[in-house]
């Protein structure tokens, strides 16, 4: 099932969450569902939707973009190499996870995965839903390392999850960008929606959802800052659409704008962002935890680079 489909809303679904409506008129699973809606592919009475809880009524008009179906790579218990335990409990686990890592099997993917090294390192995970995408309550690009927690069990999978929509999650990331921002902190409230000239870019848009993040600078280098951001939304790409907005684009992130050759002189070949903290209240011990990380050797050796310019 691909294409564009346009529903109108049944009587009968009035009042209900949109995810749970698609899912019914569509007879797609529910967190599918919930996906369109948070990849910007459902518009409502022709305008995007800001939440998955948005409540139906009755003879709107859904305009469903239905992504093409193909199989998901089975999950392969594979040990990746770089990726380290932070944390294990009967809970949760935290991993810091390395560059060219996905954090679980899907459609045009077949390298290793966070669900598939931890199947590979014998720890288990319960949780219902998704096969594929077992434990996972958020996620990292592929060309993103650092830290991420995935839950063990249901319990702590359905609180986890709650916590990072209630945004009760602290989510810290080092970053950095070319050039010098003009305030050396801030906040950058974009809205953020799905690039209208390509599928695979994201954009800052009127129409978009909203975003913010927080950022202060840590370190002034020669044609680059090194900034803490903190994330007050999750959105996909949101700090290298945001600092892309602000023509400080991640260095080595050309998709959004950044100079290849500095990526190159740097010796590197993703974008230099690393999710560096994180903290949340432990889903069944109800106390306060932080994990933190260090930088990975090829982000390291790009700031010695750019020190040793001075």
């Amino acid at each position: 099932m691909s294409g564009s489909r346009l529903l109108m809303v049944p009587d009968g679904l009035a009042g209900e969450r949109i995810d749970v409506g698609l899912s019914r008129m569509l007879g797609l699973s529910r967190s599918k569902a919930a996906d369109l809606v948070d990849q910007g592919r459902v518009l409502l009475d022709g305008r995007a939707v800001e939440s998955r809880s948005h409540r139906l009524e009755g003879g709107a008009m859904l305009d469903v973009e239905l992504p093409e179906e193909r199989p998901a790579a089975p999950v392969r218990p594979q040990i990746a190499d770089g990726m380290s335990l932070v944390h294990v409990d009967d809970d949760l686990v935290v991993v810091d996870k390395p560059v060219g890592v996905a954090a679980h099997p899907s459609a045009g993917w077949s390298g290793p995965t966070v669900v598939g090294h931890l199947a590979a390192a014998g720890i288990a995970v319960r949780t219902s839903g998704d096969p594929e995408r077992q434990g996972i309550v958020s996620r990292l690009d592929v060309g993103t390392s650092g830290l991420m927690v995935v839950a063990r069990t249901e319990t702590a999978y359905t609180r986890l999850k709650d916590a990072f929509r209630a945004r009760a999650v602290d989510k810290v990331y080092h970053a950095l960008c070319q050039g010098r921002p003009e305030d050396p902190a801030g906040t950058i409230e974009a809205p953020i929606g799905r690039s209208p000239h390509h599928d695979y870019k994201f954009a800052v848009r009127r129409d978009g959802k909203h975003s913010v993040t927080h950022y202060t600078t840590l370190e002034e280098l020669p044609g680059a800052t090194l900034l803490r951001v903190k994330l007050e939304t999750g959105r996909t790409h949101q700090i290298r659409v945001h600092f892309s907005a602000l023509h400080h684009p991640l260095v080595g992130d050309p998709l959004y704008g950044a100079d290849p050759t500095l990526a190159q002189r740097l010796g590197l070949v993703r974008q230099w962002l690393h999710a560096m903290e994180l903290s949340f209240e432990h889903p069944t011990r109800h106390e306060r935890v932080t994990y933190t990380t260090t930088y990975p050797e090829d982000l390291q050796h790009a700031l010695e680079v750019l020190r040793g310019d001075r």
